[in-house]
């Protein structure tokens, strides 16, 4: 699949590629129903990875909202947990099952293209995370995942989530350049229109697969991004790379 607009897109002008992590690095869905089909084959598991997942942006909004003070994702994930259980008939978990759960976030499988594609592009760019994710969650991840940052970047940086502007001009402040020379590279048109608000260039990735088997996403494309690619690999051949 070619770029959108690959006539104007002048991909050494990029000295910064900026990633986002839940659903477009790493599969959160198929991590979190494996493994609850694994330790609690009771229970739901597609149903409780949805859930799990669908209550992240309501509890971040309590936050910019000023509802709650700054709070790291891991404890929002907590949060967000302890509120589940009794849904999906885990209220006996103890403390210490529930933490070690609620770590299942630092134990996502990232998805299959990406280890290769990033060692590619790494050659050619800096390549960073830009995720609501806190510091040790996604230094704990990328551990585990073998992944090859050259520097993790989070909302815990900024004390900000996305898609406040801080997070996405902080990246350029971060590596001293202009926002056009950083691309943010992302599973969610959000997220991209808000990158592309603060001068970034933007690259949407399909993750068709995100939310499960069960529920396909619409990975149709939007030409206001620069880039609309397969997978990582995808990137690194549209970059050159």
């Amino acid at each position: 699949m070619q770029s959108l607009s690959a006539s104007s897109l002048e991909p050494r002008t990029l000295k910064v590629l900026a990633f986002d992590i839940f659903g477009t690095v790493v599969d959160w869905h198929g991590s979190i129903a494996r493994e609850m089909r694994e330790r609690y084959p009771q229970v739901d598991a597609d149903g409780f990875a949805l859930a799990w997942r669908e209550g992240y942006a309501p509890a971040m909004a309590r936050v910019m909202s000023g509802e709650l003070p700054w709070t790291l994702i891991d404890d929002l994930h907590r949060q967000i947990l302890d509120g589940l259980v009794a849904d999906f008939g885990l209220s006996h978990l103890g403390q210490d099952e529930r933490a070690h759960l609620n770590r299942i976030w630092h134990r996502l499988s990232p998805w299959p293209d990406v280890a290769q594609g990033l060692t590619r592009l790494k050659q050619h760019y800096l390549v960073c995370t830009l995720s609501n994710g806190n510091l040790n969650l996604l230094t704990r991840l990328s551990k585990q995942a073998g992944l090859p940052w050259d520097c993790i970047l989070s909302a815990e940086t900024f004390h900000a989530y996305k898609p406040d502007p801080r997070t996405y001009g902080g990246v350029a402040r971060v590596f001293d350049v202009a926002p056009e020379q950083v691309m943010l590279v992302a599973a969610h048109h959000d997220d991209l229109a808000g990158a592309r608000a603060c001068g970034l260039q933007t690259a949407y990735v399909e993750r068709p697969l995100e939310c499960g088997a069960l529920h396909p996403k619409d990975v149709q494309a939007d030409p206001a991004n620069d880039m609309h690619v397969r997978d990582l690999l995808d990137l690194a051949d549209q970059l050159g790379c």
